[in-house]
């Protein structure tokens, strides 16, 4: 049986957005709510990687701070396999409007990513190791960690948004 935990990658530094992201509103909502409410019903669990943020469990980046997303999910995959979960559903903080079927949109063997936007992604607990050693050997892009381990690229029915700038609210 799967057993999925929701990971939110908020750790970025928003430098094109100029504020935090996790806090700017999108119809009378924050990012990281509207986030967490599309992960939520699909998940046994749901974390925070990159940031303190209340009301949330969180977790820091891994192994260190500054390595954009695969630091976050880095974090998630090790703190998945501590606690007994078979996949991470990963999602960007600057991604509002998740599907409530993301989890079956990307379901299928191995890892899966959206086509768009390869931080929202399902990835297997026991990636970690292959990730941990794809960054020690240099490796920093989330695409080219998806293609080391096979990861499926999966196109939604309706594209997602990708909060860089605040008129992307708009």
């Amino acid at each position: 049986m799967t057993r999925l935990l929701g990971a939110i990658l908020a750790g970025g530094q928003a430098r094109r957005f100029g504020s935090d992201k996790a806090q700017a509103l999108y119809q009378g909502a924050r990012l990281i709510d509207r986030v967490a409410d599309a992960m939520v019903p699909q998940c046994a669990g749901l974390i925070v990687c990159g940031r303190e943020e209340p009301g949330f469990r969180c977790i820091r980046d891994w192994p260190e701070v500054g390595l954009g997303p695969l630091g976050g999910l880095a974090a998630a995959l090790r703190h998945a396999g501590e606690q007994g979960f078979s996949h991470v559903l990963s999602a960007g903080v600057d991604a509002p409007d998740l599907p409530h079927d993301l989890a079956i949109c990307l379901a299928g063997d191995g890892a899966a990513i959206v086509e768009s936007q390869p931080v929202v992604g399902l990835w297997p607990a026991g990636a970690a190791a292959a990730l941990e050693a794809f960054m020690a050997g240099g490796g920093r892009s989330l695409y080219r960690f998806a293609d080391h381990i096979g990861a499926r690229r999966v196109t939604l029915p309706a594209p997602l948004m990708n909060v860089n700038y605040p008129e992307d609210l708009a």
